[in-house]
């Protein structure tokens, strides 16, 4: 890869991480909504506002359709991100920010035992030292945060929903990571993130979702659209075209060092000093695992 395309990658995935940092921050905002309902208007808002730039290149002919396969591909990569949307606000609703934003980045560890173990991909010594290291850190982090989970009546619900979000995460990133490669930018992130409307508004139809149309409803809900879901959830979607799925989701590891410290300013959750300790072994365990990813 040439130096151009490695700064372009290099600034869309600063933006990616830093536009993540924000999202439980978003949610915190709109005073313990439904999760389905501010899951759906998040991913509609998202699939809105790409509609006009997708029609635009769609009528110019600068898109191609998809095929029945890949079609199928993104409705299964829509669902997997949708029902990931709901389960991590659920869980920002019952547990602490820190606690919250480190379960649902464990899928470095998922992705790389799948991608060492059924897809043939081998990784060097940096990599899963840089893995293993970052997640210590987030292992670490969590039972720190334990110290002041008292604050939250449901916390151990909220995290086993954090995991689960996890988990949704690992599937959604790696059919992403196949469509992708051959698919364009804007159609293949339409087209998923269309089916991850879909996904939860049948959701919010089922559970009967409660909307609140306040301002902060629908500050949050807008704002997670445009920043954690296009900008964030979309700068990850261009580099996985380029890097391994493993090597992107060590670097969302650092997601969580950023939430926290932002929920001391915005909501004076203040960790335990132990945890900034977790916070270095992220952030190093990140840097090796990025810098072996060659």
């Amino acid at each position: 890869m040439s130096d151009q395309p490695q700064t372009r990658i290099g600034f869309f995935l600063a933006l990616g991480v830093t536009s993540f940092a924000f999202a439980p921050i978003l949610v915190r905002t709109a005073d313990f909504a439904d999760p389905v309902a501010l899951a759906t208007l998040r991913t509609v808002s998202a699939a809105l506002i790409l509609l006009p730039f997708w029609l635009w290149y769609r009528l110019r002919g600068q898109i191609e359709s998809y095929q029945s396969k890949d079609m199928q591909r993104a409705f299964w990569a829509g669902a997997s991100l949708g029902l990931h949307f709901i389960l991590w606000i659920a869980a920002l609703n019952l547990t602490s920010v820190a606690s919250a934003s480190v379960l649902v980045t464990m899928h470095p560890i998922i992705l790389i035992l799948i991608e060492s173990r059924f897809m043939g991909q081998r990784f060097g010594a940096m990599v899963w030292g840089g893995v293993l290291l970052a997640f210590s850190g987030t292992v670490l982090l969590a039972i720190s945060d334990g110290l002041f989970a008292s604050d939250f009546e449901h916390a151990l619900l909220g995290d086993f929903l954090a995991v689960m979000a996890a988990c949704m995460f690992v599937v959604y990133f790696l059919i992403s990571r196949e469509l992708r490669q051959r698919s364009n930018w804007l159609n293949y992130v339409f087209w998923v993130y269309a089916f991850t409307a879909i996904t939860c508004v049948a959701a919010a139809f089922i559970t009967s979702a409660e909307f609140r149309w306040d301002s902060a409803f629908v500050f949050a809900g807008v704002g997670l659209a445009i920043g954690p879901q296009i900008i964030g959830h979309g700068s990850f979607n261009f580099s996985v075209k380029y890097i391994s799925p493993t090597v992107l989701s060590t670097l969302i590891l650092s997601e969580p060092v950023f939430a926290t410290l932002l929920a001391l300013i915005f909501f004076a959750e203040m960790p335990p000093l132990f945890s900034f300790f977790s916070m270095a072994l992220i952030l190093i365990g990140v840097f090796i695992a990025w810098k072996g990813r060659s």
